[in-house]
Formats: structure tokens, C-alpha cells, sequence
């Protein structure tokens, strides 16, 4: 266990930000947003709320400049913003040095206002862990170097401790994620890589001039609706409501690795029939009784 510095004065401090998979889900009118709002006053409302959102849009097609110039405008800058990959970079594989350039290009005006959260890559559960596959992603881990960058893995050949500590050395955030617990699917873990045996602000004083690395963690809850093979869409696949037992035993979860991150984002993707609006309040309360900073 490392032991924080009396001088790290938010050392047992860390944030945690929590949001929802996207903002513009209708199911949650009547809950976060009030009945009546707009869908291009969602993100507006969403502001109000919650500290961070994850874009997943950006995986169908790519966003472009003003899009994000949008999203910072109609947010006034209050939420940071994680950004989903395109399905180029992590499932036809496709894409290229030229295409995470123009990608990066893109994130300008989020990344100037510093409301850029970590990126994501999600790749499916036919990315395993083959020579080939394990070359790309190092070549993917080297076009994003300058951004944090969460990687989720559903084939479990890549929950194995040699990848964890791969993520360690070259400073990479292992996507954590709650999965029903079905056939096929990893088993539901929370892990940090971000700084884990390195000098980091929870165990040394900076010295003049010296910026030291914030440690950031990443956890996706799918819920456990254990028809997630057969579900037809997103929304059935997610149509799962945490009870507040649940929550607390991933808060106390977190609370048992706070020395190992500076911040995490939590981002529920069940909101469908506004089950995350419901579950981002559990969490909330849970953690805000153990002393986090919730955002």
C-alpha cells in the first residue's frame, strides 16, 4: 500500500466524476431532464447534473470541429468530455495514422478548454490477443501518446497480468467495466494501471517546475441483464436498474483502491427507462459518504 505524504493534502481526496453514456437518450425526460426540454437543450440540463460524459456517437461517424465546438458552447464548459473512438480504429481496423491525426484535429476546441476526458476504444469480443492484434494496438497506443487513452477488452485472453503490467509501463488506462455476468463475457473487476508503481502524487512532493502525472481510472457499468447475448438493441441490452446494495459495493470497491487514482470516471450506460439517473444518485450519495470529491 503506499502511504500518502502529509504535505499530499488531497491524497485521500480523489475525484470521481459520473455521467451516462451519451446525453440525448428521450428515456430520461421526466428525470434529469424536465418534461418539456428540447433535445438541443439537453446537453445544457445535463451540465447542471453531471461533471463528465461519454461520447459514443463518435464511434458511427466521426465528429467534426464545430460539433465539438457545440458541445463546449451548450455545456459552458462544466463537463468533461470522454470520446469514443471510431469503430474504424477498433473493429474493421482500418484505420490509420493520418485518420488519429485528423481524429485528434477534431478534439481541438475540448482540448484548448481542457474538457477532454480520456478516450476510448472499445474493441468487440472478436479482438483477441493474437500477435497481430497485439502489434496494431501498439501501434494505436503510439498515435494517441500525448492523450489519455482507455482501452476496453471484451475477450478475456487480455485479462491477464503480463497486458496489465504492459499498461503500467507505457502509462495506458485499463478500462474497467461492470458486465452481466453471462457466458462470454470477462468478469466484472475494477483496475487501475495508471501510475501503479511509479512516483506519483500520492507518494511524492513535486519539486519547482515538476508536474507529476494524474492517475486516471475508467470504469463502463452495463448493469447485469443477463439476456445481453439476445437483446435486440442497446437499450434492451441495458435495460437494468443497480439496487442500492449494488451501489455501494462498487463504491466500497472504489474506496479500497482510492490510493491508486487522482480521478475516475464512472459512466452508467443503462439509461434506458432512466435507470442510470436512479444509479448515478446511489453512487453519488455512497461516495460522497466516504469522503470523494463527486463531480
Amino acid at each position: 500500500m503506499i502511504t500518502p505524504t502529509p504535505n499530499a493534502s488531497n491524497a485521500l481526496t480523489p475525484t470521481v466524476y459520473l455521467g451516462t453514456g451519451g446525453y440525448s437518450d428521450t428515456d430520461m425526460i421526466g428525470t434529469l431532464y424536465p418534461i418539456g426540454t428540447k433535445k438541443t437543450d439537453f446537453l445544457a440540463e445535463y451540465a447542471k447534473h453531471y461533471g463528465a460524459v461519454e461520447i459514443n456517437s463518435s464511434f458511427y461517424a466521426p465528429l467534426g470541429r464545430k460539433a465539438y465546438e457545440g458541445m463546449l458552447r451548450k455545456s459552458e464548459g462544466k463537463v468533461k468530455f470522454a470520446i469514443k473512438l471510431h469503430q474504424d480504429f477498433s473493429h474493421t481496423l482500418k484505420a490509420t495514422a493520418e485518420h488519429a491525426s485528423a481524429f485528434i484535429e477534431a478534439l481541438q476546441p475540448l482540448i484548448e478548454a481542457d474538457c477532454l476526458a480520456p478516450l476510448l476504444i472499445q474493441f468487440p469480443h472478436g479482438f483477441d490477443r493474437t500477435q497481430s492484434h497485439r502489434l496494431y494496438l501498439a501501434k494505436l497506443a503510439d498515435w494517441f501518446s500525448d492523450y489519455p487513452l482507455a482501452i476496453e477488452f471484451r475477450h478475456a485472453s487480455w485479462h491477464i497480468p503480463q497486458v496489465e503490467h504492459s499498461f503500467q509501463q507505457f502509462g495506458l488506462i485499463w478500462c474497467s467495466v461492470d458486465y452481466p455476468q453471462v457466458n462470454g463475457l470477462p468478469n466484472s473487476r475494477l483496475l487501475f494501471t495508471q501510475g501503479t508503481g511509479q512516483n506519483t502524487s500520492q507518494n511524492q512532493v513535486p519539486t519547482q517546475g515538476q508536474k507529476l502525472q494524474t492517475r486516471t481510472g475508467y470504469l463502463r457499468m452495463h448493469g447485469n441483464n443477463l439476456n445481453w447475448w439476445n437483446a435486440l438493441s442497446a437499450s434492451e441490452r441495458h435495460d437494468y436498474r443497480y439496487t442500492p446494495q449494488e451501489m455501494q459495493g462498487w463504491a466500497q470497491a472504489i474506496a479500497n483502491q482510492r490510493q491508486h487514482f487522482d480521478e475516475l470516471y464512472v459512466f452508467f450506460q443503462n439509461s434506458t427507462k432512466a435507470h442510470a439517473y436512479y444509479n448515478i444518485q446511489m453512487l453519488r450519495s455512497a461516495l460522497e459518504h466516504l469522503q470523494f470529491r463527486v463531480l
